[in-house]
């Protein structure tokens, strides 16, 4: 070997195995298209796991939509129980035909206390204020104000009662109000 073959060509040891020329390209695409696989497979999964929640949420919000039209449909049903005995009170007095005036008037404040029970347990309270209760104009309505020596803005007269239920008002109570009578300018 001449020297400027030498110094091109580095000497190798007897024990060293000649370098492949160069490695082909396979086993690189290989991890590389093993590697998309991988992300391809977790990136479907992810999916799949998402459309599930989708579909989990959707239904649950199906689920609420019926339960609270239930809801809306039967919420008088134990106000509506309370009432059936009233019904068939009242059906009762009418079947009787020919009875005593005192009879009747019996049955009527029976079917009247059955009434005012009913409304008890659905939460539903009379506003009937006594005459000298201050005006209260979330409870009540005025119908008249009349002159009076009692004081200015207290109720003198119940021409209707009113109905609350829990808290909320149904019906205000009618109510005639008192107000200052003139000075006289005598």
């Amino acid at each position: 070997m001449s020297e400027s073959e030498a110094t091109q060509r580095p000497e190798s040891a007897p024990g060293d195995q000649p370098a492949p020329a160069a490695e082909s390209p396979q086993p690189a695409q290989r991890s590389c298209e093993e590697l998309l696989a991988e992300a391809n497979t977790r990136a479907d999964e992810q999916r799949d796991a998402w459309l599930r929640a989708l579909a989990d949420a959707d239904n649950a919000r199906k689920r609420a939509q019926a339960d609270i039209a239930a809801a809306q449909k039967f919420a008088i049903e134990r106000f509506v129980r309370g009432l059936l005995p009233v019904v068939d009170s009242l059906e009762a007095a009418l079947g009787t035909g020919n009875g005593a005036a005192e009879s009747l008037k019996s049955g009527v404040e029976l079917t009247l206390k059955q009434l005012r029970a009913a409304l008890e347990q659905g939460q539903v309270s009379a506003v009937e204020p006594a005459a000298g209760e201050r005006f209260d104009p979330h409870r009540h309505q005025a119908m008249a104000a009349v002159e009076s020596d009692a004081e200015p803005n207290t109720v003198l007269a119940v021409m209707q009662k009113g109905y609350l239920l829990h808290d909320r008002v149904l019906r205000p109570a009618l109510v005639t109000v008192a107000k200052p009578r003139p000075a006289n300018d005598a």
